[in-house]
Order: structure tokens, then C-alpha cells, then sequence
């Protein structure tokens, strides 16, 4: 009986989501819970596994699809293990097949009817069995198949923008898809200095040509056409960038922002920074100035309850949290997603250190959960990581202030009447002035400095 796999669940407030990618092909035997397709919706991208295990009779979706829950994905026809017959049962044709490799003296007897003509073995049997030789078919790439499983539609448009065939590029981790630093690392590999070109994909060596050519402007997804001044390229807009712009008007248009800036001294801070680095990188974690800013803000929105709370004027009510999670802005393929750290006023600088690395490239990977962007408190924006000082941050409602950490940079001060050069880390503070008023924002940002240009205060904090 043919088994319908339909779309689930997908959590509160989320009735659709669009096709992203599908990860199995028509005839492909799967299991139950193996991932069959990535569906992006209003808050992120979500894997869908199947209910049953079979064999993929039919496809219903396509890439680009809107479904909702409850509609049909793919439809399976159940496999059965055929029963193993005694020797005396089995069939003339399989006594037939089976009589090359007959190691007895004597032959077989012959059968007593004319056997029917042979049917191939399937090839699938064949590959399960190491004593047979599996039959020569034509090879057929995973392009050619359909099928997505290594790597996702953007990571392969990066591969095909290097030229760089997906299929010669190994992940760095087993059993996870291809990224782009995957991809950037098979052009490196392939033109190291006494590198064995012989073994090197061609089509790799030629991306490191084209990488190392002159710079090209960079061309974006989507149809080409024209307007009336010239050449233009359409894409539609994805789920999550839809809901990213929703929420950035709702933003703007509900709460007065005002934005506080401000340098925090973290050279004290680096310094305790330097002196752990290579403990942290000894278990695979690269340690930055971040987990001390997660670990200050979770400190100081302790003490200052009007920063960690939300306003509902329908209702006349400021809800004041009684809980700390702080969202982390990432920067991903997909649009801007806030992965949050609990409970981060408890954690300490080595939790978050652990945490901080592992949901951000969840969240890069496509990976993160809806349950593990939700219940923020506290927004923090790291333009520090890709360069730039200052900004205005727009608040992530229904939350009321966000930060935004700058790049560190050496600067003249003067302390104790003398010029030192120190290392200042920028801080910008956007808030909402319907409920925070100046003072408080200030109180509040002078905290976070505290904490950061006095970094034992956070090591030995409760």
C-alpha cells in the first residue's frame, strides 16, 4: 500500500513554508526520519524527515513551491526483504544463475523443464552482495539525478560562480553538507605549492586561476531582463527576508528609536584574552572578545530590569523578564537570523565560549531550530566581525534595545593626565524611547563598560 508523506508540523504561528531544496530523487529507497526536503519559512529553514521508510515512487513538490501542513510531499511504496527459500525450493532461474559458482565436485542436476529467460539481477542487490560482480550500468552524477544532499542551492551556485564541480569537493565533517569554505578550501588544496597536479581536479585548478584573476562585479541569482534604463536581474523575495523586512518596518514604525555611542577600554580584557586563547583552541574553539560582551550584558540586564523588558500598550503592561537570554545576530546565506544564549547573566565566560560558536554555525548551516531563536530578551549585532565601527541597530521588537559591538582599534587616551595608547572597543545602543528613557540607557551602557574594561569583575561573577 502506497504511503503519502505530508508536511508536519512546522511550530506556533507557522501554517506554510516554501521548498528549498529536495534531498531525495524519484526511486531512491530511503528510511524513516532520513531528510527528504528543506522547507523555509517565515523564521528559518527546517529539514524535513520522512514518516515511514520505502521507496520514493513519487515527487509532489517542487523547488520554489509554497506547501502547507498537511499537504502531500512524497508518496512511498513500502520495501520487504524477500523471504530466504530452502535450496530445494528455489526456482530453476536462480539454480541457473547460481551454477557458475558452484564450488562442489559434482554439477548441479539439470532442471527438468526449460527455465524461463533470466531477468537481471537488480542492481541494488547486487551492490549488497560482495560476491557477486555488480553489473556495469552509466554512471549518473548527483546533478544529473536531482539530488541535493551534499550541499545546499547556494553553496552549489557559489561552486559553479569559482568553477569548481561539487562533486570534487570533500566536507570537512562526515555525514554534514558542503559549505563554502569547503568549497574555498579544495581551491587552495588544489594549488599548494607542490601540489600533484595530476590529482588535482582540473576544474578546480582553473577556479584558482579565475579566484586569482582580476576582481569581476559579483552577479546575483535570479532572471535577467530589462527596465527602461538597462539590464536588470529579479529574484523573489524568500520567506525569511520577507519576514526580516515585516519586522524591521514594525520596528520603525512602532518604537522611537534613540542611539547611545560609546568606546568601552578593553585592553585589560585582550590581555586576558591572549593568555586563554590557546587553551580554548587546544578543544577547537576560537576564542574572541564576544563571550565577555554576552557575559556583561547578561550581568548588567540583571540590574537593569527596564532593558529587559517589552511593552504591550493594548494591554497597559510592561512585562519586566525575569530571565536572561541574550539573541546573538548571525550573518548567514539566507538573511539575518538571532540564535539565542539562556540563562547568559548565569553562564560563565568557558559556557558561552562552548555555545557561541555551535549555534552560530547551526545557524549558518541552515540547521538552527525555531525553538533556539525564540525568547530573546536582549539583542547583540557583531559589526566588529566584518569591519566598521559605529552604527544605529534597528531593536529586534518586542524587545526594547539592541547592541551593536564595533572593531577594536587602537587609540590615543588620556589617563592620569598622560597620552596611552589604548584598545577601544565602539558600542552603539539603539533603544526604545517610548520606554527607556536616556538616563536609563546611559546607566545602562556605562555597566556593560564596567564590566568589560574591569574583565575580572566577569570572571569572578556569580
Amino acid at each position: 500500500m502506497a504511503i503519502e508523506v505530508k508536511v508536519p508540523d512546522l511550530g506556533e504561528g507557522l501554517d506554510s513554508g516554501d521548498v528549498l531544496n529536495i534531498l531525495i530523487a524519484e526511486g531512491d529507497t530511503i528510511e524513516a526520519e532520513q531528510g527528504i526536503v528543506e522547507l523555509e519559512t517565515d523564521k528559518a529553514v527546517a529539514e524535513i524527515p520522512s514518516s515511514h521508510a520505502g521507496r520514493v515512487a513519487t515527487i509532489h513538490v517542487q523547488v520554489g513551491q509554497t506547501v502547507a501542513i498537511g499537504e502531500s510531499l512524497i508518496t512511498l511504496e513500502p520495501t520487504a526483504e524477500p523471504a530466504s527459500a530452502p535450496p530445494s525450493a528455489k526456482p530453476a532461474d536462480d539454480q541457473a544463475r547460481e551454477a557458475p559458482e558452484t564450488t562442489g565436485a559434482e554439477d548441479p542436476p539439470p532442471p527438468t523443464a526449460e527455465p524461463p529467460a533470466a531477468k537481471p539481477l537488480p542492481v541494488v542487490e547486487d551492490r549488497k552482495s560482495p560476491d557477486k560482480p555488480t553489473p556495469t550500468v552509466p554512471s549518473t552524477t548527483a546533478e544529473e539525478m536531482g539530488h541535493h544532499a551534499a550541499a545546499s542551492p547556494a553553496v552549489r551556485r557559489y561552486a559553479r560562480e569559482l568553477g569548481v564541480d561539487i562533486n570534487h569537493v570533500e566536507s570537512s565533517e562526515p555525514d554534514v553538507r558542503i559549505t563554502q569554505d569547503d568549497v574555498r578550501r579544495a581551491v587552495r588544496k588544489a594549488t599548494q605549492p607542490g601540489a600533484d597536479p595530476a590529482v588535482a581536479p582540473t576544474d578546480v585548478v582553473a577556479a584558482a586561476k579565475k579566484k586569482a584573476a582580476p576582481a569581476t562585479p559579483a552577479t546575483p541569482k535570479g532572471e535577467a531582463g530589462e527596465d527602461a534604463w538597462g539590464p536588470v536581474i529579479t529574484d523573489r523575495i524568500t520567506k525569511i527576508r520577507a519576514t526580516i523586512a515585516a519586522n524591521m518596518l514594525q520596528s520603525k514604525a512602532t518604537a522611537p528609536h534613540v542611539t547611545n555611542f560609546d568606546d568601552a577600554d578593553i585592553t585589560a580584557l585582550e590581555q586576558v584574552r591572549q593568555a586563554s586563547k590557546e587553551d580554548y583552541a587546544a578543544v577547537g574553539i576560537k576564542f574572541t572578545t564576544m563571550p565577555f560582551v554576552i557575559k556583561a550584558v547578561g550581568l548588567a540586564l540583571g540590574h537593569h530590569p527596564v532593558i529587559n523588558a517589552s511593552l504591550d500598550l493594548e494591554a497597559g503592561q510592561i512585562i519586566y523578564k525575569q530571565y536572561v537570554h541574550v539573541g546573538i545576530a548571525v550573518d548567514t546565506e539566507r538573511g539575518l537570523m538571532v540564535p539565542v544564549i539562556r540563562d547568559a547573566d548565569i553562564l560563565g565566560i568557558p559556557q558561552i565560549a562552548h555555545q557561541l560558536p555551535e549555534l552560530a554555525e547551526k545557524a549558518r548551516r541552515g540547521k538552527i531550530s525555531l525553538n533556539e531563536m525564540r525568547g530573546g530578551t536582549f539583542t547583540i549585532s557583531n559589526l566588529g566581525a566584518i569591519g566598521g565601527t559605529y552604527s544605529t541597530p534597528v531593536i529586534n521588537v518586542p524587545e526594547v534595545a539592541i547592541l551593536l559591538v564595533g572593531r577594536a582599534r587602537k587609540m590615543p587616551v588620556v589617563r592620569d593626565g598622560e597620552i596611552q595608547i589604548r584598545l577601544m572597543m565602539p558600542l552603539s545602543l539603539s533603544y526604545d524611547h517610548r520606554l527607556v528613557d536616556g538616563a536609563a540607557a546611559a546607566r545602562f551602557l556605562n555597566d556593560v563598560k564596567g564590566y568589560l574594561e574591569a574583565p575580572g569583575r566577569l570572571l569572578l561573577a556569580p
